[in-house]
């Protein structure tokens, strides 16, 4: 069965290591999506909190994830600091507003 999709022709393997590569590539998409939602949502998470107690919690597990994803190679470093920066950039915001 055809494993692999691109420019909508679908490619079939037909030796051992290119069916397995497949299976790696399909099974490395699944773990980055996963990761890039879960970042999403960590953001989303900071950016809505009103109270700062609460948002500098969010915001430490946000950045230990970033840091991560980075350091897997997920996401690259430099977009991994613009995210960091904008987030503790909004936490500080609420910080003074007190």
């Amino acid at each position: 069965t055809p494993d692999f999709q691109q420019n909508k022709v679908l490619l079939m393997a037909h030796h051992k290591s290119a069916k397995k590569r497949v299976r790696s590539t399909k099974k490395r998409a699944e773990r980055n999506k996963a990761a890039l939602t879960k970042v999403k949502t960590l953001v989303k998470k900071v950016l809505d909190l009103k109270d700062s107690a609460k948002a500098q919690e969010s915001l430490k597990e946000a950045v230990a994830f970033l840091d991560k994803t980075a350091s897997k190679g997920r996401m690259h470093k430099n977009t991994v600091a613009r995210k960091k920066s904008a987030l503790t950039k909004h936490v500080n915001k609420l910080t003074t507003a007190k």
